[in-house]
């Protein structure tokens, strides 16, 4: 009897914004430099498996967001040279990256769509070379959260309409935005918010969500909006089963707009480092005090409520934020972490034989956004 063949989708990315995000800064590590990102990406290997792309961070010393044709072509070959390829892509929304906050003045909301602007022709062009053959454009609203506080209603709807004209400029190059759900980030620091936003933009074909494991986790806990929360404070863990109905709840929400995915680990924590505020801690997959299983836990982001493959994805991405350098630079990490993703794939991918139907995947509804979306609390409260 012959083998069965293992799974070929979604593909295995890993992030290169671990080089950059968080590092720096004065008091902050250096930077990791993009060609070390890639070398280390390439080399790692499980049992003749390798990871089989990038997604990148459109910001120097990585890749300029005013790279000329030219640069563009020197990075696809060297992404190419090293076997992978590129999948979605990080615009530099941020005041301090050359954009501005999302519910800001005039100017500012302006900075934000230009950037976004930019990306997508980066993004564009990549996958016009072929080198791209899937991927988002990732953003958030580059504000934070006790600022979004000073008038939520107001504050919601400038993000709201920025995403829109974000999602004009997207249309035009052929790119769909990913919002990252982060808890640091304003009017989409909780899962209900996050939701609120997507479905008062509402351009489901055009923006999507991006779930991270680890930021979502935080989602669970309400850790910039306890009112939101689908674990009670200081809950001490002791009931896997109970974790697993707050994830079912969160993941029923945000799963049918989720068009990008990032595999993570968390320890329950927040973590800053240099310029980036406190954020969901990544953590290695095996860190003794991770809260995920990370492969059961992905099946609530990859299959959708009767259990079916969504095919929501064609890639997912390992994303592990403000690791110390002298983590990022051990190949064992890489090997890992790699395995961990492997794992994630054998469980919830596919062959391309198998794709599942085009696509499986749970088609949001857009609500008011002064409405609850199926209050995943209450679902969660009664299990």
């Amino acid at each position: 009897m012959s083998k069965p063949k293992s799974n070929a989708y979604p593909k295995l990315h890993n992030a290169m914004w671990p080089g950059l995000v968080g590092k720096g800064s004065p008091g902050a590590e250096p930077c990791i430099d993009l060609d070390t990102m890639l070398e280390l990406t390439a080399r790692a290997e499980v049992n003749g498996s390798k990871f089989e792309g990038v997604d990148l961070f459109l910001f120097d010393p990585h890749v300029s967001i005013d790279a000329d044709g030219d640069a563009l072509r020197r990075l696809a070959d060297k992404v190419r040279s090293r076997g992978l390829v590129i999948g979605s892509v990080v615009a530099p929304v941020w005041g301090p990256t050359g954009g501005g906050s999302a519910m800001g003045s005039g100017e500012e909301r302006k900075r934000f769509v230009e950037q976004v602007r930019k990306a997508c022709r980066i993004a564009s062009a990549l996958r016009e070379s072929g080198v791209r053959p899937y991927g988002v454009v990732r953003i958030d609203s580059a504000c934070g959260v006790k600022e979004w506080a000073t008038d939520p209603a107001a504050n919601q709807a400038k993000i709201a309409q920025t995403f829109r004209e974000a999602c004009d400029v997207a249309e035009s190059f052929g790119e769909r935005l990913a919002a990252e759900g982060e808890i640091c980030w304003g009017g989409m620091h909780s899962w209900k918010r996050m939701v609120e936003l997507l479905s008062a933009v509402d351009r489901p074909r055009t923006l999507g969500f991006q779930a991270d494991m680890a930021h979502t986790l935080l989602y669970a806990l309400g850790y910039n909006a306890p009112e939101d929360a689908l674990l009670p404070p200081g809950w001490d863990w002791s009931d896997p089963a109970r974790l697993d109905n707050a994830l079912k709840a969160l993941t029923a929400e945000l799963r049918p707009w989720t068009i990008d995915f990032h595999v993570a680990q968390n320890d329950a924590t927040v973590k800053g480092s240099g310029t980036h505020d406190k954020t969901g801690h990544h953590c290695l997959p095996a860190d003794p005090n991770g809260k995920l299983k990370i492969t059961h836990h992905a099946g609530y982001w990859l299959r959708n409520a009767d259990g079916t493959l969504s095919g929501a994805v064609r890639h997912i991405c390992w994303d592990g934020c403000m690791f110390p350098n002298s983590v990022m630079m051990q190949p064992e990490t890489w090997n890992g972490i790699l395995q961990t993703m492997l794992a994630v794939r054998e469980a919830h991918g596919w062959t391309e034989e198998a794709t599942p139907a085009a696509p499986r995947a749970e088609t949001p509804t857009a609500v008011p956004a002064a409405q609850s979306t199926g209050s995943p609390r209450s679902k969660a409260a009664t299990k």
